[in-house]
């Protein structure tokens, strides 16, 4: 710490070319903490106390493979199993291709597995007597501006109605508030199955996946495995999962965000390796002389190792610090950008400890060539200016 001023006044001996290294710096890590929220909140899908009490039950082969709708009374005959619902993948958009909308066709006791999501009982009473009634997540309302009472024309990408065409019109009738900042409901539509079922041609009574409620989390396991057992060696084997592996794995099947997260973290990063250690390379030789002067005047060959090391791991811890605090500040506007899909809003513990450590890395790998450099460096040629 004694030579702390030493150091300071080094790094900022340039300083144009030190701040431009920093914003690049902060820039990385700033992209560091967003990717990480997203991939944190990806991984949290699902994940809560009510859904631990939930299993769902989908094909074996694929997602989009459907089940019959009779294997859900064998269902509800499982030991251990208290409800049974059931839903169906819609695929939704509201007046643009783009503006995407999570959309499904569910059972009428949907909303009973799923107590952390609440529906006004005027409005819960109006869904269940309107076929063509809707209810939307608060999210998805307050994005769209909608209004009880609107006409909500909706784009599905799979199915068409009765006349052929795949525009459908609906009645929102109720809003779904979500209890729990993770219940997924806050941002999609439910319609009702048996509307849905009886207006499309290519459905036929068939179910996209079921959700069952335990009477006890102990046994999900041995139901799940009970589950399974029904379809053995049929046409539709099927595979039940905890709601949050269901969710992990439905979102693998479209896209491996860890894998995605870690090969942009794994360019971004390596790309600053170079800069930083440029930085470093030109910094250190342009110090020659002085380097010199301090060893000529006392300074051992490891102190100015240490000083030049020092250097580069500030420089990066610097950069690091700065750019995951501009994480918490930006997230929330991520956050409300994305639908509620990133939930994460600040930067969490382990990742300002993954963020520390990956900045001493690097600082420590960029500054290690010229700190080896200085520390070697010959007093008479460096003043000779050879």
């Amino acid at each position: 710490m004694k030579y702390l001023h030493l150091i300071w006044a080094a790094l900022f001996r340039r300083k144009t070319r030190t701040i431009l290294t920093l914003v690049s710096i902060i820039a990385a890590f700033l992209l560091f903490g967003m990717l990480d929220a997203v991939r944190v909140s990806f991984a949290e899908a699902g994940q809560s106390a009510n859904g631990a009490e939930r299993l769902q039950t989908g094909a074996r082969l694929s997602f989009i493979q459907p089940l019959p709708q009779g294997l859900g009374a064998q269902i509800a005959r499982v030991d251990g199993v208290k409800d049974v619902a059931y839903a169906n993948w819609f695929g939704g958009a509201y007046q643009d291709p783009h503006n995407q909308v999570f959309t499904f066709a569910v059972s009428p006791n949907y909303l009973d597995l799923y107590p952390e999501v609440e529906v006004a009982p005027e409005q819960r009473k109006a869904f269940d007597s309107t076929q063509d009634g809707i209810l939307a997540g608060e999210t998805i309302v307050k994005k769209y501006g909608w209004k009880i009472g609107d006409k909500i024309p909706l784009q599905s990408q799979i199915f068409p109605n009765k006349s052929g065409s795949k525009n459908w019109s609906f009645n929102l009738v109720g809003v779904m508030h979500s209890k729990d900042a993770r219940a997924f409901q806050s941002q999609m539509i439910i319609m009702h199955w048996k509307m849905f079922d009886e207006t499309t041609p290519y459905n036929s009574g068939m179910v996209g996946w079921y959700i069952s409620r335990v009477n006890d989390i102990n046994q999900s396991d041995r139901i799940a495995k009970a589950i399974d057992a029904l379809s053995d060696n049929s046409d539709h084997e099927t595979k039940t999962q905890t709601e949050q592996a269901a969710t992990a794995n439905w979102i693998k099947q479209m896209a491996d965000i860890g894998l995605i997260v870690t090969s942009i973290m794994g360019a971004v990063f390596f790309t600053l390796v170079l800069l930083t250690g440029n930085t470093m390379m030109q910094a250190v030789r342009e110090r020659t002389s002085e380097l010199a002067v301090l060893k000529t005047i006392g300074f051992s060959s490891a102190s100015v190792l240490m000083m030049v090391l020092a250097e580069s791991v500030l420089l990066l811890l610097l950069g690091g610090v700065i750019g995951l605090g501009l994480v918490s500040v930006l997230a929330p506007v991520m956050s409300s950008q994305s639908g509620g899909m990133i939930t994460h809003t600040s930067v969490g513990a382990g990742s300002w400890a993954l963020g520390i450590v990956l900045a001493i890395a690097i600082g420590l790998v960029v500054g290690a060539l010229p700190a080896w450099r200085a520390m070697r460096l010959n007093i008479v040629d460096a003043l000779a200016g050879r």
